[in-house]
C-alpha cells in the first residue's frame, strides 16, 4: 500500500468509526403520522410577488395541496399567480386585492389550513398575528420581525392561541450546512466552540433599479422603484444594524442547539461608515440624481458578536452595500476541527491527512449528507435556491398535514429576528453589550432539538 493510499484508508476508517454512535438514536424519533392527519392541505398566500410566487410554484407540485385564496394589492402579481395556477390545471383561487388589509377578510374563510406570508417586512407580524388568531398555521418569510416588540408579539400570540408560526428560513436546509449539522451531532467536531456566519450579498441592484423591472439598471427606490426597491431600501435609510441575520444565524442556531439546551445571552455590534449605496447612486444616476442627496444610515459592513449560554461565540457579518461575490461565510469550529463555507474546506485533527492543512469537503459532504437530502434530492433539484425552497415549504406543509408543531418554531423566529433591533441598539450606544431576551421563558433548559431529526422534515 502506498503512503497516500494508506492515509486515505486510515482517514476512511476513522470516519467510518466516528459515524456510527449517534445516528440511530437521533433518527429513530421520526414523527409518526397522527390520527388527525389531513388528507389535503388548504393553503392561502399573502403577498404573491416574486418571492410569494416561488412558494406558490412549490405548492403546485403537490397533489395534496389546494390553493384556496391569494391576497395582494398588486393586480400584476395576482394575474401572474393565476397564470401559474392555470398552467397546472388547478382551479383559480379567490383573490383578495382591495387595499393593504384585504388579508383580514381572507382570514375569515374556513377553508384555509395555513397561510404563507411573503410581504414587506413591516407587514410580517401584523399578518402572522392575525393568521394565528384566526386559528391557522402561519408560514412567515424572513426576517420574521423588525422590532423587539414584534418578536414578543409572535410568541405571546402563539402561547395564547396555540396556533403555530414557522419562520420560512430556507438556508437551514442548505445541503452543506445540513451535512455539517449531521457531523456535529455525531461528534466529528468535538465540542463546538465557535461559529461564523452572515449575509454578504451585493444587493445594490435590488435596492435600486430603473423602476420598470427587477435588475433594470438605475438609481430609483421608494415610489419610483420596482419590486423590493419600493420598500427594502428605506430600511437602509432609516436603520443601522444587521438587517437580515436569519440566513446565517438559522443554521448556526441548529448547530448550537439554541432554544434547546442553549441560548443567546448578549451581543455587541459595530458598523463601518456608509459609503456603498451613495456611490452606487452616483455611479448609476449621476451626481445630480435626487437620491444622491439621501443620507443612508446603514453601515456598509456590520459585525455582530453573540455570547451563548454554553460558552460558544458567534460572529455574524452583514454586508449588502459593497461589490462582492455572494457568501454566507459559514464556519463551524470545535475542539476537534473546523469547516469553512468559503473554499469548502475542512480540517479534523487526527482524521485529515496532513496536520495544519485543509482538505476538500467533497468526500465529507457525500458521506454525511443529511437523510432529508438523501431522500428528496431528486425532487428538490428544480426548486429555487438550489433546492432549499422545496425543503422549507415542504416542512411547513407536512407540519400542517400532520397537525404538529413545525421544525422551526415561533421561538426560533422571535430570537433569530430579534438580532436586528438589538444590533441597532448596540451600535447606537457605542457598541455596548445588549442582553438578548429569553423568549422561551426558561424552557430552553429542557427543550429538546426538533429540527431535521430524520428524513421526514
Amino acid at each position: 500500500m502506498s503512503i497516500s493510499s494508506r492515509r486515505t484508508f486510515l482517514r476512511t476508517a476513522a470516519l467510518s468509526t466516528a459515524a456510527v454512535p449517534l445516528l440511530p438514536s437521533l433518527f429513530e424519533s421520526a414523527n409518526a403520522q397522527t390520527p388527525s392527519a389531513l388528507a389535503k392541505v388548504r393553503l392561502a398566500f399573502i403577498g404573491v410577488g416574486a418571492r410569494g410566487r416561488g412558494h406558490v410554484q412549490q405548492a403546485l407540485y403537490r397533489d395534496d395541496v389546494v390553493i384556496t385564496a391569494i391576497c395582494d394589492p398588486d393586480p400584476e402579481a395576482i394575474s401572474r399567480t393565476n397564470a401559474l395556477i392555470a398552467k397546472k390545471g388547478r382551479p383559480a383561487p379567490v383573490a383578495y386585492t382591495k387595499g393593504d388589509e384585504a388579508f383580514l377578510d381572507m382570514l375569515k374563510r374556513d377553508d384555509i389550513d395555513g397561510v404563507v406570508i411573503a410581504t414587506p417586512w413591516e407587514w410580517h407580524v401584523p399578518m402572522a398575528v392575525a393568521t394565528m388568531k384566526a386559528g391557522k398555521y402561519a408560514g412567515l418569510e424572513v426576517s420574521a420581525t423588525v422590532t423587539l416588540k414584534e418578536s414578543w408579539d409572535l410568541v405571546n400570540t402563539f402561547e395564547k392561541t396555540g396556533s403555530h408560526c414557522m419562520i420560512l428560513e430556507n438556508v437551514c436546509y442548505r445541503r452543506d450546512v445540513m451535512a455539517v449539522l449531521n457531523m456535529i451531532r455525531q461528534g466529528l467536531f468535538g465540542e463546538m466552540t465557535y461559529a461564523h456566519c452572515g449575509y454578504q450579498h451585493d444587493l445594490r441592484n435590488i435596492k435600486f433599479n430603473d423602476g420598470k423591472s427587477i435588475g433594470g439598471v438605475g438609481a430609483e427606490f421608494g415610489e419610483k422603484g420596482y419590486s423590493e426597491a419600493r420598500w427594502r431600501t428605506q430600511h437602509s435609510v432609516d436603520r443601522n444594524g444587521d438587517l437580515y441575520p436569519t440566513h446565517g444565524l438559522g443554521p448556526v442556531a441548529h448547530w448550537l442547539n439554541i432554544n434547546r439546551g442553549n441560548r443567546f445571552m448578549h451581543l455587541t455590534s459595530m458598523a463601518t461608515q456608509s459609503r456603498g449605496l451613495h456611490k452606487y447612486v452616483v455611479d448609476k444616476g449621476g451626481p445630480n440624481h435626487p437620491n444622491a442627496k439621501v443620507n443612508f444610515k446603514l453601515g456598509d459592513v456590520v459585525t455582530t458578536m453573540i455570547q451563548c449560554a454554553n460558552g460558544e461565540n458567534i460572529v455574524i457579518m452583514h454586508d449588502t452595500n459593497s461589490p462582492r461575490p455572494y457568501s454566507l461565510g459559514f464556519r463551524a469550529q470545535g475542539t476537534q476541527g473546523i469547516w469553512m463555507d468559503d473554499g469548502h474546506t475542512i480540517y479534523l485533527e487526527g482524521v485529515s491527512p496532513k496536520p495544519h492543512q485543509w482538505e476538500p469537503f467533497t468526500a465529507y459532504q457525500e458521506k454525511y449528507d443529511h437523510p432529508l437530502w438523501k431522500q428528496h434530492a431528486q425532487t428538490a433539484q428544480n426548486a429555487g435556491h438550489g433546492g432549499i425552497d422545496f425543503f422549507v415549504l415542504r416542512a411547513f406543509i407536512e407540519s400542517i398535514k400532520q397537525q404538529v408543531a413545525p421544525p422551526i418554531d415561533v421561538y426560533d423566529a422571535a430570537v433569530w429576528s430579534a438580532i436586528s433591533p438589538l444590533s441597532e441598539k448596540s451600535i447606537a450606544e457605542g457598541s455596548k453589550p445588549v442582553e438578548i431576551p429569553d423568549f422561551t421563558r426558561g424552557k430552553w433548559k429542557t427543550n429538546k432539538p426538533i429540527f431535521a431529526l430524520n428524513d421526514v422534515y
